[in-house]
């Protein structure tokens, strides 16, 4: 049985991907709008659910709520700048950068362990991102490059989700994210010229806000329930999503060499999984094991 926070996981990673591609029908808004209006509907969504929940405010670790919400802006940004002029598959690729950071900062900032056949796992995985993306002559070297920031800081995000999870309620946890982003992305319109929504992009705008906060929450619990190394590979999987939904709705095409792509990227993860659910069996064996007696 699937541990809560692979479900958490793949729950989060269906409706990042439906979030994606509703950014990615707005092309003709400025990322940083959309970013906006994503923070404000977002926003009055966590507002609510905390309250009706009854979870105090503000939260116990107020410097690290705020730090998450800090990374998790400045990832949301550079993301949907990506999202507006790449192929949708290929902008989510380079966004799978960021469970490979979430490893490496679980290593030194929470001391969390990650076996040498694992960085084997998570190479694999990596090596079928890099297959799927390609080389495609569309895409210029600033965005790939905003996209491994974009990535870097998620990686920050998701290393604080993880410290907070003794003292925040994941709900807390949520409700700061939009709470940082929508100061930091109106400051960030200053010189952008505002595009007035048609009144056909606002069930689009708010279907970002809601779908956003969802997946925020489920990926708060997920990396809340286990452990860096094993939940951040499942965000592979959104890959499927990438070029399914780039493929029905925006007639994005793909190869042979993607199709085989994915297969890498889905045996990662799969053998990860495994891997880390026979480890943790073979702990929880030894740890009950009674040590024999004295002679």
């Amino acid at each position: 049985m699937l541990s809560k926070g692979v479900r958490f996981m793949m729950l989060a990673t269906f409706f990042f991907a439906m979030m994606n591609t509703a950014v990615k029908f707005l092309d003709h808004i400025p990322a940083v709008e959309i970013a906006l209006l994503r923070s404000a509907v977002s926003l009055m969504v966590a507002f609510a659910l905390v309250k009706v929940n009854g979870v105090p405010l503000p939260g116990n670790n107020r410097r690290a709520l705020l730090l998450r919400g800090l990374f998790g802006s400045s990832s949301l940004v550079l993301y949907f700048i990506t999202l507006q002029h790449m192929p949708l598959a290929t902008a989510v690729t380079l966004q799978y950068l960021s469970p490979i950071f979430t490893a490496i900062m679980g290593i030194w900032m929470v001391r969390e362990r990650v076996r040498p056949l694992q960085w084997l796992f998570f190479a694999v995985s990596f090596l079928g991102v890099m297959i799927v993306q390609g080389f495609d002559r569309r895409i210029e070297p600033l965005y790939v490059l905003l996209g491994v920031g974009s990535s870097l800081f998620a990686g920050l995000a998701y290393k604080t989700i993880r410290q907070l999870k003794q003292t925040e309620h994941p709900l807390i946890i949520t409700f700061y994210f939009p709470l940082v982003s929508l100061p930091i992305t109106l400051l960030a319109m200053n010189g952008v010229k505002w595009v007035s929504p048609h009144w056909l992009d606002w069930p689009i705008l708010v279907f970002i806000g809601l779908t956003a906060q969802i997946a925020q929450y489920f990926m708060t619990r997920a990396y809340q329930a286990d452990e860096l190394s094993k939940v951040a590979s499942l965000k592979y999987i959104g890959i499927v999503y990438a070029l399914l939904f780039g493929y029905f709705f925006f007639g994005e095409t793909f190869s042979l060499a993607a199709h085989m792509g994915m297969l890498i990227v889905l045996a990662g993860v799969i053998l990860n999984i495994g891997y880390k659910h026979r480890m943790e069996a073979e702990e929880t064996k030894r740890a009950t094991m009674k040590p024999p007696l004295d002679v």
